[in-house]
């Protein structure tokens, strides 16, 4: 996928919604400051109509000339003045015909958000209105002063200040964005892009791309270079390991085709030897019989493994009690009567059904079966002496079986390396690779292969398989009847 062109970048969208939330914030900031400057302007012509109306106070017959009246009013900007003092006495100044008061504002108790809409509206004014004012005077609060004036100069006088505010936030948004812009596109986009690069770079050539150099940041950038160099160093070595294990695969499936045929053969020779008339040739023909069928057992599983991938399965509807006694039979089949355990005794098995009649579930047969039988024959190897399998369905369709033997446990490095191919193995010359068919098997259908437990008192593996697993029966099977009767050899 190519990188995006510079318009769509985040750089470009990093530039855009900076300059947005600024002037976002001037927004924010215009509107008490209108209101505040409004307001203003009234108190300054308030504090001016004051001290013109105090010019009545200073004629002897408390009478203004109407050429004086004029002249200070028009100082004010104002029509008529009327000033009231703390005794009531009021002064006024008027000129011979004053205009009709469109509307009245009354400064004494108004609240912030009434100032703002105030402000609003006188902007969005569009005749000549005559307003009438009414507010303490700010030179002295006891006095109460009434101006009529045009409204008109004061909008002319918030516009001018709104054109003020706005150039002020342009260009306050376009130095901050630019500040930001090269801050953010320093310490977050170009890193970032360095790291997208990187990431299609190894993508397009896991393993031809050069090391990604990572910085010597400590942030969350600096985390994120330092994975990506780590990753790439381990898809490295995974594909490297990939390729030297296509090779040895190929080279051990020739190996083994070949081994088996030799092994056939010995196979043959041997039990020519167990008709030997000498006691010896006789005694020793049964272990050597026992060692090559498990490198012939060796090598069919390791095969099996390397072959298989991804399980198809060919699922049908089947009862699973049969399935299950089958597979204990096979189990019991694959071991020879001369085949002793870790303690020495000929391995003998009791297989202990206790799957109820009547349970159908939609599964591969072979493969299902395929999972049970290695879980038997690991306990027949480990040295148990009866297997019970037990089954419970789940709500919406699925199932539990639970397969328990009454082996001496799995040792602590089985534990450790459980589901592990050619690591986990219980018993000495063994692969590991029963438990880790089993499980590919349980995964190939849904569900999952886990051990319960595994104590010197037995083991217990849980094959948890899916909803809609179960066609039809349902129960838990300790109260079914059961089938103890040990599996000929």
């Amino acid at each position: 996928m190519p990188l995006p062109s510079v318009t769509r970048s985040l750089s470009a969208k990093l530039l855009v919604l900076t300059v947005l939330f600024v002037l976002l914030a001037e927004v924010l900031i215009y509107t008490p400051s209108i209101a505040r400057y409004r307001l203003t302007y009234l108190e300054e012509r308030l504090a001016a109509a004051h001290l013109a109306a105090l010019s009545v106070e200073a004629t002897p017959d408390m009478m203004v000339a109407m050429e004086l009246q004029n002249e200070l009013l028009a100082h004010v900007g104002a029509h008529a003045v009327e000033l009231i003092r703390p005794d009531s006495r009021v002064y006024m100044l008027s000129r011979s015909m004053p205009p009709t008061v469109d509307a009245v504002f009354d400064l004494r108790a108004t609240m912030a958000p009434r100032l703002a809409a105030d402000a609003f509206m006188a902007l969005a004014q569009r005749r000549d209105r005559v307003i009438r004012v009414i507010g303490p005077s700010p030179k002295d609060p006891a006095f109460q002063v009434e101006m009529v004036i045009d409204e008109r100069p004061m909008i002319q006088a918030m516009v001018d200040f709104s054109g003020r505010i706005l150039a002020l936030s342009v260009a306050i948004s376009l130095i901050a964005a630019v500040l930001v812009f090269v801050s953010l596109t320093r310490l977050l986009v170009r890193p970032m892009r360095r790291l997208t690069e990187g990431l299609v770079a190894i993508r397009r050539d896991p393993d031809g791309t050069p090391p990604f150099q990572p910085s010597a940041r400590t942030d969350e950038i600096g985390v994120a270079e330092r994975e990506l160099a780590d990753m790439q160093a381990t898809i490295r070595s995974a594909l490297r390991q990939r390729e030297r294990l296509a090779a040895l695969g190929t080279a051990v499936a020739k190996i083994n085709h070949d081994l088996r045929a030799i092994l056939s053969t010995a196979a043959l020779l041997s039990e020519r030897l167990a008709e030997s008339a000498d006691p010896e040739v006789r005694r020793v023909t049964p272990r050597l019989m026992a060692s090559i069928d498990r490198a012939v057992e060796l090598c069919g599983q390791t095969m099996t493994y390397t072959r298989d991938g991804l399980l198809p399965l060919a699922r049908t509807e089947l009862p699973l009690r049969p399935l299950v006694e089958e597979a204990g039979t096979t189990a019991l089949a694959a071991l020879r009567p001369d085949v002793v355990r870790p303690d020495g005794e000929r391995a003998e098995l009791r297989w202990d059904n206790r799957v109820p009649e009547g349970l159908t579930v939609r599964a591969d047969a072979a493969q299902l079966s395929r999972a049970l039988v290695n879980l038997g024959r690991n306990a027949a190897q480990a040295g148990a002496g009866a297997v019970t399998v037990t089954a419970e369905t789940r709500p919406g369709g699925g199932l539990l079986l639970l397969v328990a033997d009454d082996g001496p446990g799995l040792p602590p490095r089985a534990r450790d390396n459980l589901f592990q191919p050619f690591a986990g193995s219980a018993r000495a010359g063994g692969v590991g690779l029963g438990l880790a068919i089993a499980r590919e098997v349980l995964r190939a259908h849904g569900g999952d292969l886990r051990l319960v437990e595994s104590t010197a008192a037995g083991t217990v593996f849980a094959l948890e398989l899916p909803p809609g697993f179960v066609v039809e029966g349902a129960g838990r099977v300790g109260e079914m009847p059961t089938s103890d009767s040990p599996i000929p050899d």
